[in-house]
Formats: structure tokens, C-alpha cells, sequence
């Protein structure tokens, strides 16, 4: 069975719709909760897990839920969101993944899913700034699905993965292009710290519609630039799923960034790189729209 949709059906689990779970700072210090009408519920100190990562592997969903009944906590302008996920075990991206995008960089689709890591200091969080490195000016956009994993595994069946998936969120996969090219392997134009992007939050898999209903769309200062459904992936979520546990551990919180459509600034004509005062923008039908400004780096 080839994964779909983003539904995660638990058999008796007792889940009721997603949440948005984040992870943020306030007053100084790290917290995590779930976004409500009027604000954030706070969840620290009121589950055992101390994380959206503890959460999601650690099988209190249920008392999460009926938690977002209570008085917010916090109001959103009182906290700066952090990505949901904010130091994240694994990231890994997936490239090469949707036909339009295999064809605009002259390539053909690969056989597996072509896999590069990036590291946690290379994101920020959602109105945080993704900074231009000073040693290049070919910052680069690039919308995508990211998956987030719930409960952990090795050698995951494909028919299986969707047990696996904790949530979904929004991400920038943000590029230095001639740092990416400067030989076969793409991790250093990856990696320049706050480089991309991650959130705002974490939407739980539950109710959401299937990916072929969802629509993927990324601005740069309003205009779009990319669009394109995540039911058009060249390997779906299960199969990306599957393939990464096959030689990795994949556990609680890490990341799978799923691949960007066409439209990346690197091939158009002209060129379009993003630049100290521009702001891009990736939406995802109900995952919400991760928004962040570009700044030079100090």
C-alpha cells in the first residue's frame, strides 16, 4: 500500500482531531504546548514528556487532548516560537522528488530517494530570520512537507508507515546554491547556520485531509513562486518512510524533509536568490504558513 493521505487512524487510540503542537521561549525559557483559540496551553509539567518529540513517542496524545480545553497559558505574542521540533535528532532531506522540479534541473528520477542530512543550527522558527551568509548571495527558496516522526523503528513496511508518522509540519529547505554544487555532494549548501526554516508548528496526522488534497505554496514577498500538491511526490510518505528506516533508526522527533517542487530561484531567468529584506512564505493546506524575513549575516 502506497501511503496518500495524511490520516492516522489509531484503532482505539481515542485521538480527536489534530493538534498544533509548538515549541517556543518565554520569560527566558523553553516550553512546549499545543496552539488554542486565544493563545498557547502550555503542557509542561502536566504530561511526562518534556518535549513535542517526548510527546509524540510517548503515547499521551490522549491527555494532550484533553488538555486543550483548559485556559491558555500563554498569548502567542508573548513567546517566540522555536521550530516544533528545535533540536531535532536526524534531519533528512529528501531531494529529486517531484517530476516538474526532476525536469527544470535537466535530471532524471533516481531509482531510490536521494537522501542528503542537514543539521539542527542550519534551522530557525517560524518569524525568525533566515540569514544570508556573507561568503555567497545565492540563497535559494524551496518548499516542502516535512514529515515528523512519531512512534520510532527499524525496517518500517511501507504498509506500516503510517503508524510511524507523529506529524506534519511546514519547511523551508532553504539552499546556498554554488556551495551546493561545488562538488557531487549537496551537505554544505544545506547546512550554513539559520539557513531555513521549520513550523510554525507540528499538526498532528489525525482528520487532516489526504496529501493529494493538499496544496504546497511558497511566496517571496508575496508573489508565488511555488505550487504544487504532496500527492504528486515521486515516493510518497510511506515509501520515503520505509526506505530511511532500512539503514537508520528513525525515533521519536526526527525530521524527513519530503523534496520541493519546480520553481526554485536557481533556474529561473533571470536568477532569483532571496536577499536581506525579502520575505518568504510556505503554506501547506492545514499545516498553516511558515513565514520568515532574510537577513544579511553580521
Amino acid at each position: 500500500m502506497v501511503l496518500d493521505s495524511a490520516r492516522n487512524d489509531r484503532d482505539g487510540c481515542g485521538v480527536r482531531g489534530p493538534m498544533k503542537l509548538v515549541s517556543y521561549e518565554a520569560h527566558g525559557r523553553e516550553g512546549f504546548g499545543a496552539v488554542v483559540e486565544g493563545g498557547i496551553v502550555a503542557f509542561g509539567g502536566r504530561l511526562a514528556a518534556a518535549s513535542v518529540a517526548e510527546l509524540l513517542g510517548g503515547g499521551e496524545l490522549d491527555a494532550a487532548h484533553a488538555l486543550l480545553d483548559a485556559t491558555p497559558d500563554l498569548v502567542r505574542e508573548a513567546v517566540r516560537l522555536l521550530p516544533p521540533i528545535p533540536r531535532p535528532n536526524k534531519i533528512l532531506g529528501v531531494g529529486l522528488n517531484y517530476r516538474d522540479h526532476v525536469a527544470e534541473i535537466d535530471m532524471k528520477a533516481m531509482p531510490h530517494p536521494t537522501l542528503f542530512i542537514r543539521f539542527a543550527d542550519s534551522l530557525v522558527g517560524p518569524g525568525q530570520p533566515i540569514v544570508r551568509p556573507r561568503n555567497s548571495e545565492m540563497l535559494d527558496f524551496e518548499g516542502e512537507l516535512a514529515i515528523v516522526i512519531g512512534k520510532g523503528g527499524r525496517h518500517i513496511a511501507v504498509e506500516d508507515a503510517v503508524d510511524h508518522i507523529g506529524g506534519y509540519a511546514c519547511f523551508n529547505d532553504a539552499s546556498i546554491r554554488d556551495w551546493q554544487f561545488h562538488t557531487t555532494q549537496v551537505i554544505p549548501g544545506k547546512n550554513f547556520p539559520a539557513v531555513g526554516s521549520f513550523g510554525p508548528w507540528v499538526v498532528t496526522p489525525d482528520e487532516l485531509p489526504p496529501l493529494g488534497e493538499m496544496r504546497l505554496t511558497t511566496r517571496l514577498n508575496g508573489v508565488e513562486m511555488q505550487a504544487a500538491s504532496p500527492g504528486d511526490m515521486i515516493f510518497s510518505v510511506a515509501q520515503i518512510i520505509a526506505y530511511c528506516s532500512a539503514f537508520t533508526h528513525l525515533g521519536p522527533g526526527d525530521v524527513i524533509a519530503t523534496g520541493s517542487p519546480a520553481g526554485i530561484g536557481n533556474r529561473r531567468n533571470p536568477k532569483l536568490f532571496m536577499k536581506p529584506g525579502d520575505v518568504v512564505e510556505v503554506a501547506i493546506t492545514g499545516l498553516g504558513t511558515l513565514v520568515n524575513g532574510i537577513e544579511a549575516e553580521a
